[in-house]
């Protein structure tokens, strides 16, 4: 590829007049709109409203943020910030938001960065951002026009946050350009922010549900792939076979994807996925698809990848199985948050103590001194979901693990059991055996809405899903 040695050139080019002349002409105007999702504009107008009646007289700024390096010259894909993208619907890197107070509410501007021209040097000199070396990018009135919001060239932020009264609360640590202003970092911000996106409208629920769609396209690519697996592609070939879906259906994963097989399905981060897939082993695939207003879906499945479970195995998926439909069975308005956790444990305690794998009784292990049975299942088995994967981590516990469901809520609900390869408190038929059930749900008045309800989850229903696909 192109890279920074390149530069010395562009150094060269840029000092011949020759150049600078003949390149600065004979342009075709670039299509710089801005294409986003219906009903952007609206839930993000709604979205700095319910913020502003949060914060009454604090002016506010939020950056997009900018592409991480990943090695010298080159950098990660971009991704905007979460409660930016909440607030503006814009993924414009680089891009500012201000909201300033005003009558009972704020007006809000949004600082977009500004292509630069063909008569202007950074046209040829800056290969990281110019449309001449990266492609065509909107400015502030395609973005104004896109999402109903003022938008301003970013050259013009230090007018919008000129002074420091009213004080500022910024989510600093985002964009070194807003951090120079040295407003400091405010973990009230954050906090706010993220305990109003606990609560999602009937907008954010369409895209989930869009998302979690997607996601079903890219289980079935996976199964339909996994003779191509066994022969030899193993699990990078299932990986990228997800990847490729998400990525045509969205913006890519919207985290990455664990493709775990036989002894790697207990290991609960498994994002190498450089394993190898035998007919005679389980197959944990925990993915989904970010859709482009960049809400991401979060599904796992245990698959047997010869069609069939072993009884051991079986018997670990039927009792899993157990425990999440358990746990969904708490999940309404006003119950605990903690309380489907707490049932699915319970659940996956009996069945491990009626295994004869606790060394105490099924309360002693519930206890809080206790816990013998979380060798087997270390992380918790559900979070909120939506924006981020794990969205919303900014909110109080009270609010959070500590507080209670409310409609609207999206939980991704996830109970597993995990015996590692090497573990020998367990019998040898049930040691490199992991799986994990997880389902997207939203909590309504009369319970809960099952995103995923078109994903098979018996043990009945998932060989036959597998079978149909090798069919």
């Amino acid at each position: 590829m192109t890279g920074d040695r390149t530069r010395p050139d562009l150094r060269a080019l840029l000092a011949a007049k020759g150049f600078r002349n003949w390149i600065s002409d004979g342009w075709e105007p670039a299509d710089t709109a801005v294409d986003v999702p219906a009903g952007t504009a609206e839930a993000a107008a709604a979205h700095r409203g319910r913020l502003s009646a949060e914060l009454p007289g604090q002016r506010i700024a939020l950056a997009a943020g900018r592409a991480v390096v990943r090695s010298n010259d080159t950098f990660h894909g971009f991704r905007a910030d979460s409660d930016f993208v909440w607030l503006t619907g814009c993924q414009r890197e680089g891009a500012i938001l201000v909201m300033t107070p005003a009558g009972d509410g704020h007006h809000a501007t949004l600082y977009v960065p500004r292509p630069a021209e063909a008569h202007e040097p950074d046209f040829v000199g800056d290969a990281d951002t110019s449309p001449l070396w990266v492609g065509s990018a909107a400015g502030p009135a395609a973005y104004e026009r896109a999402l109903g919001i003022e938008c301003r060239p970013l050259e013009d932020l230090p007018h919008g946050l000129r002074g420091r009264n009213p004080s500022v609360l910024v989510g600093a640590g985002v964009d070194p350009a807003l951090d120079a202003y040295r407003f400091g970092h405010s973990e009230r911000l954050r906090t706010v922010l993220a305990e109003l996106r606990r609560i999602k409208d009937d907008w954010e629920i369409g895209q989930l549900r869009a998302a979690v769609d997607a996601t079903a396209l890219g289980f079935a690519d996976v199964l339909a792939a996994l003779p191509e697996a066994v022969r030899g592609g193993g699990e990078r070939w299932l990986q990228g076979t997800f990847d490729r879906r998400a990525r045509s259906e969205g913006t890519g994963p919207g985290y990455t994807s664990i493709v775990a097989a036989g002894p790697h399905a207990p290991i609960l981060h498994w994002t190498r996925c450089d394993g190898r897939v035998t007919e005679d082993s389980l197959l944990l695939l925990d993915a989904g698809v970010e859709v482009d207003s960049l809400y991401t879906a979060d599904i796992t499945r245990t698959f047997p990848v010869g069609g069939e479970f072993t009884k051991a195995q079986r018997d670990v998926y039927d009792l899993v199985h157990r425990a999440h439909v358990a746990a969904l069975g708490e999940v309404r308005p006003g119950q605990d948050y903690g309380a489907f956790q707490a049932t699915a444990l319970r659940v996956l305690a009996e069945g491990l103590h009626d295994w004869g794998l606790l060394p105490v009784s099924v309360d002693e292990a519930l206890s809080p001194d206790g816990q013998q049975h979380r060798r087997y299942i270390v992380c918790g088995t559900g979070h909120f979901l939506g924006l981020d994967v794990h969205d919303c981590a900014a909110a109080h516990p009270s609010a959070y693990r500590e507080g209670t469901l409310a409609e609207g809520m999206a939980l991704a609900v996830e109970p597993g059991l995990y015996f590692h390869a090497g573990d020998r408190t367990v019998p040898p038929e049930l040691r490199g055996l992991g799986v994990r059930i997880e389902d997207d749900v939203v909590v309504t008045p009369a319970g809960y809405d099952l995103l995923s309800g078109g994903f098979p989850s018996t043990a009945d229903e998932i060989t036959a899903w597998v079978r149909a696909a090798g069919s």
